[in-house]
């Protein structure tokens, strides 16, 4: 299941992070990184983008990005 999937209100925990290179860094420089639980706040209407809580901050994703986390 991935990150996009999660509705409003969840909390999850990330298992693994797919994409290469630059964008795959980048989320991991965002604090999204293998172990780290991640509460879905807000979901934009048409599912772009997706504004999560990590690590004590708030984040939004697009929804591409947010198809690369894997999530349980």
């Amino acid at each position: 299941m991935t990150l996009k999937e999660i509705p409003c209100g969840k909390t999850v925990k990330v298992t693994k992070l797919t994409g290469e290179g630059p964008v795959k860094r980048r989320i991991m420089d965002m604090g999204i990184t293998k172990g780290v639980d991640v509460y879905v706040r807000k979901v934009a209407p048409l599912g772009d983008p997706v504004e999560v809580t990590v690590r004590g901050y708030e984040l939004s994703l697009r929804k591409d990005d947010a198809e690369m986390i894997l999530v349980e």
